[in-house]
Protein backbone atom coordinates (compact mmCIF):
# COMPACT_ATOMS: atom_id res chain seq x y z
CA UNK A 1 0.00 0.00 0.00
CA UNK A 2 1.60 3.33 -0.99
CA UNK A 3 -1.28 5.16 1.01
CA UNK A 4 -2.78 4.74 4.44
CA UNK A 5 -5.49 5.87 6.13
CA UNK A 6 -4.78 6.27 10.05
CA UNK A 7 -7.47 7.68 12.07
CA UNK A 8 -8.05 10.95 10.68
CA UNK A 9 -4.60 11.50 8.67
CA UNK A 10 -3.51 10.07 5.62
CA UNK A 11 0.32 8.63 5.04
CA UNK A 12 2.27 8.11 2.30
CA UNK A 13 4.66 4.86 2.22
CA UNK A 14 8.54 6.60 3.71
CA UNK A 15 10.68 3.23 4.36
CA UNK A 16 9.69 -0.45 2.81
CA UNK A 17 10.63 -3.79 4.45
CA UNK A 18 14.12 -4.43 2.93
CA UNK A 19 15.68 -0.59 4.45
CA UNK A 20 14.20 -1.43 8.05
CA UNK A 21 15.55 -4.72 7.81
CA UNK A 22 19.04 -3.39 6.67
CA UNK A 23 19.06 -1.11 9.47
CA UNK A 24 18.56 -3.41 12.00
CA UNK A 25 20.65 -5.77 10.78
CA UNK A 26 23.66 -2.59 11.22
CA UNK A 27 22.64 -2.10 14.50
CA UNK A 28 22.85 -5.54 15.58
CA UNK A 29 26.23 -6.03 14.09
CA UNK A 30 27.64 -2.97 15.82
CA UNK A 31 26.01 -3.71 19.47
CA UNK A 32 27.72 -7.69 18.81
CA UNK A 33 30.72 -6.45 18.36
CA UNK A 34 31.18 -3.44 20.64
CA UNK A 35 29.45 -5.10 23.85
CA UNK A 36 31.00 -8.79 23.71
CA UNK A 37 31.99 -9.71 26.86
CA UNK A 38 30.21 -6.83 28.75
CA UNK A 39 26.24 -8.52 29.52
CA UNK A 40 24.29 -5.99 28.25
CA UNK A 41 20.81 -5.12 30.13
CA UNK A 42 18.72 -3.79 27.00
CA UNK A 43 15.88 -1.69 28.12
CA UNK A 44 13.42 -1.05 25.57
CA UNK A 45 11.32 1.90 25.60
CA UNK A 46 7.38 0.89 25.58
CA UNK A 47 5.12 1.13 23.41
CA UNK A 48 6.96 2.27 19.78
CA UNK A 49 10.06 0.27 20.15
CA UNK A 50 8.74 -3.09 20.36
CA UNK A 51 8.33 -4.44 17.13
CA UNK A 52 12.32 -2.61 16.53
CA UNK A 53 13.41 -4.25 19.62
CA UNK A 54 12.04 -7.39 18.77
CA UNK A 55 13.67 -7.69 15.81
CA UNK A 56 16.97 -6.90 17.22
CA UNK A 57 17.36 -8.72 19.82
CA UNK A 58 16.77 -11.75 17.41
CA UNK A 59 19.98 -10.74 15.79
CA UNK A 60 21.84 -10.00 19.26
CA UNK A 61 24.32 -12.99 19.73
CA UNK A 62 25.58 -12.05 22.92
CA UNK A 63 24.41 -12.64 26.50
CA UNK A 64 22.29 -10.09 27.54
CA UNK A 65 19.49 -9.23 29.76
CA UNK A 66 15.75 -7.74 28.53
CA UNK A 67 13.85 -5.38 30.18
CA UNK A 68 11.05 -2.86 29.51
CA UNK A 69 9.95 0.81 30.98
CA UNK A 70 6.81 2.40 29.32
CA UNK A 71 7.31 6.35 28.94
CA UNK A 72 5.08 8.99 27.06
CA UNK A 73 5.36 12.54 25.47
CA UNK A 74 3.33 12.50 22.77
CA UNK A 75 -0.40 14.03 22.40
CA UNK A 76 -1.47 13.57 18.97
CA UNK A 77 1.25 14.55 16.23
CA UNK A 78 2.90 16.87 18.54
CA UNK A 79 6.21 16.12 21.13
CA UNK A 80 5.31 17.79 24.79
CA UNK A 81 8.28 18.42 27.24
CA UNK A 82 6.54 16.23 29.48
CA UNK A 83 7.85 13.39 29.96
CA UNK A 84 5.23 10.33 31.84
CA UNK A 85 6.83 7.23 32.91
CA UNK A 86 3.91 5.09 32.70
CA UNK A 87 5.89 1.38 33.53
CA UNK A 88 8.98 1.57 35.64
CA UNK A 89 12.36 0.09 35.25
CA UNK A 90 12.41 -3.12 37.77
CA UNK A 91 16.44 -3.99 37.39
CA UNK A 92 19.38 -3.11 39.45
CA UNK A 93 21.36 -0.94 36.81
CA UNK A 94 24.54 -0.11 38.99
CA UNK A 95 27.14 -1.46 37.46
CA UNK A 96 26.01 -2.65 34.20
CA UNK A 97 25.93 -1.50 30.54
CA UNK A 98 22.68 -0.44 29.66
CA UNK A 99 21.22 -0.21 25.92
CA UNK A 100 18.06 1.98 25.82
CA UNK A 101 16.61 0.90 22.45
CA UNK A 102 13.92 3.56 21.21
CA UNK A 103 12.00 3.42 18.00
CA UNK A 104 13.19 7.14 16.87
CA UNK A 105 14.50 10.10 18.88
CA UNK A 106 13.30 13.55 17.58
CA UNK A 107 13.75 16.24 19.77
CA UNK A 108 15.83 13.63 22.33
CA UNK A 109 14.27 14.87 25.68
CA UNK A 110 12.47 11.65 26.55
CA UNK A 111 15.90 9.93 26.09
CA UNK A 112 17.91 12.75 28.14
CA UNK A 113 15.20 12.16 30.48
CA UNK A 114 16.15 8.31 30.92
CA UNK A 115 19.73 9.14 30.45
CA UNK A 116 19.78 10.78 33.71
CA UNK A 117 17.47 8.72 35.09
CA UNK A 118 20.46 5.38 34.10
CA UNK A 119 23.14 7.94 35.67
CA UNK A 120 21.40 8.21 38.89
CA UNK A 121 20.68 4.24 39.27
CA UNK A 122 24.54 4.27 38.49
CA UNK A 123 24.92 2.72 35.44
CA UNK A 124 28.44 2.00 34.07
CA UNK A 125 27.56 2.34 30.87
CA UNK A 126 24.60 3.93 29.00
CA UNK A 127 24.16 3.36 25.49
CA UNK A 128 21.49 4.63 22.73
CA UNK A 129 20.35 2.16 19.75
CA UNK A 130 17.55 4.26 17.72
CA UNK A 131 15.83 2.82 14.47
CA UNK A 132 15.13 6.09 13.34
CA UNK A 133 16.54 9.93 14.03
CA UNK A 134 15.52 13.00 13.46
CA UNK A 135 18.71 15.11 13.33
CA UNK A 136 16.70 18.64 12.41
CA UNK A 137 14.69 18.05 15.82
CA UNK A 138 17.10 17.34 18.25
CA UNK A 139 17.31 19.46 21.06
CA UNK A 140 19.83 18.16 23.36
CA UNK A 141 23.61 17.24 23.33
CA UNK A 142 23.89 13.72 24.22
CA UNK A 143 25.96 10.94 22.12
CA UNK A 144 23.62 8.32 20.39
CA UNK A 145 25.62 5.13 19.81
CA UNK A 146 23.43 3.26 17.17
CA UNK A 147 21.33 5.13 14.49
CA UNK A 148 19.85 2.81 12.15
CA UNK A 149 18.49 5.78 9.63
CA UNK A 150 18.50 9.52 9.89
CA UNK A 151 14.91 10.85 8.65
CA UNK A 152 13.33 14.71 8.38
CA UNK A 153 11.26 16.15 10.41
CA UNK A 154 8.21 14.43 9.21
CA UNK A 155 5.64 12.93 11.44
CA UNK A 156 5.81 8.91 10.68
CA UNK A 157 3.99 5.91 11.41
CA UNK A 158 3.92 1.88 11.36
CA UNK A 159 6.84 -0.73 12.47
CA UNK A 160 5.96 -0.15 15.79
CA UNK A 161 5.31 3.87 15.23
CA UNK A 162 2.20 5.25 16.45
CA UNK A 163 -0.80 8.25 15.56
CA UNK A 164 -3.20 8.35 18.18
CA UNK A 165 -2.75 4.74 18.96
CA UNK A 166 -3.52 3.30 15.40
CA UNK A 167 -0.72 2.53 12.85
CA UNK A 168 1.77 0.52 14.93
CA UNK A 169 1.29 -2.87 13.33
CA UNK A 170 2.36 -1.71 9.38
CA UNK A 171 5.57 -3.45 8.32
CA UNK A 172 6.69 -0.46 6.72
CA UNK A 173 7.09 3.10 7.59
CA UNK A 174 5.08 5.66 6.31
CA UNK A 175 4.89 9.31 6.35
CA UNK A 176 1.50 12.06 7.39
CA UNK A 177 0.47 13.91 4.50
CA UNK A 178 -0.27 17.34 4.76
CA UNK A 179 0.59 17.66 8.49
CA UNK A 180 -1.58 20.47 9.57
Amino acid sequence: MDIIQVDDKQFSIYLKSPQIEAAVDNIAQQINVDLKGKNPLFLVVLNGAFIFASDLLKKITIPCEISFVKLSSYVGTKSTSIIRELIGLDEVVSGRTIVIVEDIIDTGLTMGATIDKMKKLEAKDVRIATLLFKPNAFQLNYKIDYIGINIPNDFIVGYGLDYNGYGRNYPEIYKILNNE
